[in-house]
């Protein structure tokens, strides 16, 4: 028992330091006003690269060893764990949809920063982009997630306007 107790204390530090993780990435992201799209795809790159490192852990040979041990001794502390082991998992593969759905704008965010404001010809193929994205994302098809992207992309088109006068 002085074993079991031992091993819950590491899963009970490690529940903290997950749930942690899991509020930190759930808070609003201050970001400066001019953000370009392609500032979005990096934040759930970064979030996709951080999630799949924790699960990572998660599945590591030492943590199955210890949970493994705490479900033979019947602890209560694995309700918590397999909760936080799901919402890992949930939040992974959100972050990894995204960054796929997001990468079919890519190609739209190079030419969105270097075109002239009067040739945008890729603008509507840009937009029936975003509206695919909204309607078939299981993630990314919330009206927060939309709005950041489409505040994302005009901010790019104003730049792009701004450093075209700029030059004329």
């Amino acid at each position: 028992t002085e074993v079991i107790e031992k091993l819950e204390k590491v899963v009970i530090i490690w529940i903290k330091q997950i749930r942690q993780v899991l509020v930190e990435s759930e808070q609003i992201r201050r970001e400066a006003d001019d953000l370009g799209p392609s500032a979005e795809l990096e934040h759930w790159k970064t979030r996709m690269s951080s999630f799949n490192s924790l699960l990572d852990e998660v599945k590591s040979s030492r943590v199955k060893k210890i949970i493994s041990i705490l479900q033979a001794a019947r602890s209560k502390t694995l309700k918590q764990w397999k909760e936080l082991d799901g919402n890992i998992t949930i939040a992974a593969n959100e972050a990894k949809d995204n960054v796929r759905y997001l990468y079919t704008l890519d190609k739209f965010f190079g030419p969105l920063a270097k075109a002239s404001p009067v040739m945008m010809d890729h603008v509507p193929s840009l937009m029936n982009t975003v509206c695919m994205i909204y309607c078939t994302s299981p993630y990314y098809n919330t009206s927060e997630r939309m709005t950041s992207l489409l505040l994302k992309i005009t901010n790019q088109m104003i730049n792009t306007c701004k450093m075209y006068l700029c030059e004329g």
